[in-house]
């Protein structure tokens, strides 16, 4: 049976269709990230001393770092979850997204790199800033900036490694900039603010320490 990702030539053995349609598979997962970023927004509330851009911090690094382990993670850890009979949410998730990029479905050693070390070390580390920040842990700013440096190269490596082997995974401009570029923009833009204002509490909270000891 054919498939329909691309390049055609693409060989996937016992390949079973999507059993989901584009919208069976986006509404649950985009309603299930709002919620969870209303939840989060709402506990983060009865923390002391935090401000909104902390909540909204506490936010993102949950939800990146669910995403992650979880989506990502199933990724990682299911090889064949094109061929399943009866494939669960992720599988059929998977298979949706390879449509933007056909690399997934065809198990790529990079791409499958990357994503294994953005589950297994990332993943865990997002979620570990969100009680860094809540708790105002010394070391949040520092491992916000670590996370945001392995996620960007994670981008990198992602980007470049499609131009470098063809740049032609996905099977319409639709899929090329709604998956492959808008899903990804957002581990580009928002690690890069997210860095600028680690790096700029870090350097402010090193000069208010030289001050005191020049007094």
């Amino acid at each position: 049976m054919g498939h329909p990702y691309a390049p055609a030539e693409l060989q996937l053995p016992g390949y079973v269709p999507l059993q989901l349609s584009q919208g069976q598979i986006l509404a649950p997962y985009l309603g299930a990230s709002l919620l969870l970023v209303l939840v989060i927004w709402l506990v983060s509330g009865k923390c002391r001393g935090l401000s909104k851009t902390d909540r909204l911090l506490m936010c993102w690094w949950e939800f990146t770092g669910l995403t992650h382990i979880i989506i990502e993670g199933t990724f990682v850890f299911a090889p064949g979850f094109f061929r399943k009979e009866n494939p669960n949410f992720f599988n059929e998730l998977w298979k949706e997204y390879s449509k933007g990029d056909s690399r997934y479905v065809a198990r790529d050693t990079a791409t499958l790199t990357v994503e294994a070390i953005t589950a297994v070390l990332e993943g865990p580390a997002s979620l570990l800033a969100v009680y860094a920040i809540a708790t105002h842990k010394s070391y949040s700013h520092i491992l916000q900036i670590a996370v945001c440096l392995g996620q960007l190269y994670g981008c990198l490596v992602y980007f470049i490694t499609a131009y470098l082997d063809g740049f032609n995974f996905w099977v319409s401009p639709f899929y090329f900039w709604a998956y492959f570029i808008g899903a990804n923009s957002f581990w580009v833009w928002i690690p890069t603010l997210i860095a600028m204002r680690s790096w700029k509490k870090i350097c402010a909270a090193f000069r208010a320490e030289e001050a005191k000891k020049t007094k």
